[in-house]
């Protein structure tokens, strides 16, 4: 199913893709692409707005997360994303580096309280949230979105502990962040227990991937979809097994300095998010290379890679050489449907 806008990029009930194709050969329609989904943007104003809801299911991982897209008539969609997992090891060597320059003769701000902490929030914590709540807005971009399911993990305590470190322990201040701001957002919030999740999959026939690496929808896209069918119905057997497999672009932000010096203790600048007026992750079409992503820059020249894999393609593209497309947060691959395990 194609997702469809309408002229204001208002999204509306999704198509075939044989009617996509025959809307955009009379001209009726024109292809777009967000954010890396295909999607088409109608030319005239549509015969009818009767929206169905939509509902999105999230199955949260510690390495991996799964996504499903349902309506009660069709499997619009299925994701498979890397979680964020580094952010806890860049702060810790940001602290280290800031501890370094205090304790060198160089000038430096006095410490100060730590502006990262969003309502005591650890920032680890809150990217894997966020990176959640941007899956959703972006698919609400696409989809009359209106309700959102979540497979409800819990906060695992040492034997002993109080009842209270439960209810304040990072695990809990993130999903309750989450669901305030789905709040926010106008959508309704389901929430199922992971032995809820495996009694639907149990009663539906389907069995899950132990390989939680394999690429596949039997690894995290059967528990998203299982409970975002529990919730919007239509279905007994899975009708859509394709999967699109997400990998979160991580760019070097910019340091003040190299970790270690250089001859003659002369440190270099290091990271950035932009490249010659461009931001990194931006969808490019070059002369030679074709669709790309921008990367770092050296000597007036910025470098390409590849829209998949990630892999650099040169390091020697002219801005001149390039149209600006627009920007991206992750490499796409779509993957093929899996049988049945």
């Amino acid at each position: 199913m194609v997702p469809v806008l309408d002229k204001n990029k208002v999204p509306l009930m999704p198509c075939s893709e044989k009617r996509a194709k025959n809307l955009m050969e009379k001209g009726r329609a024109k292809p777009y692409w967000c954010k890396g989904i295909f999607c088409i943007i109608l030319q005239d104003e549509p015969k009818s707005r009767y929206m169905q809801d939509v509902v999105i299911g999230i199955d949260p991982g510690s390495k991996f997360n799964g996504y499903t897209v349902k309506s009660q008539s069709h499997t619009l969609l299925n994701m498979q994303s890397n979680a964020i997992t580094d952010v806890k090891g860049k702060m810790e060597l940001r602290k280290i580096l800031r501890g370094g320059r205090r304790s060198r003769k160089t000038p430096y701000r006095k410490n100060k309280f730590n502006r990262s902490v969003d309502g005591m929030l650890p920032a680890s914590i809150k990217a894997r949230w966020n990176q959640h709540l941007n899956i959703v807005k972006w698919m609400s971009k696409l989809y009359n979105i209106t309700k959102v399911v979540i497979e409800d993990v819990m906060a695992k305590t040492l034997k002993g502990a109080k009842k209270w470190n439960l209810m304040f322990s990072p695990l809990e201040m993130g999903k309750n962040w989450f669901s305030n701001q789905v709040d926010l957002m106008g959508h309704r919030l389901y929430k199922f227990r992971g032995f809820e999740t495996f009694s639907i999959r149990k009663e539906l026939g389907l069995k899950k991937n132990k390989d939680k690496s394999k690429k596949c929808f039997y690894t995290h896209c059967v528990d998203s979809w299982c409970i975002a069918n529990e919730v919007i119905g239509g279905h007994t057997e899975v009708d859509n097994k394709k999967v699109v497999l997400l990998t979160p672009l991580r760019y070097h932000k910019r340091r003040l300095h190299e970790i270690l010096p250089k001859k003659g203790a002369f440190r270099k600048d290091y990271g950035s998010t932009m490249s010659m007026g461009l931001v990194r992750g931006t969808l490019v079409k070059h002369v030679q290379y074709g669709l790309s992503l921008i990367g770092g820059t050296s000597k007036n020249r910025v470098s390409l890679h590849n829209l998949k894999t990630n892999v650099r393609l040169t390091q020697k593209a002219k801005i001149e050489d390039l149209k600006v497309l627009t920007i991206f947060r992750y490499n796409i691959a779509y993957l093929k449907p899996t049988l049945a395990l």
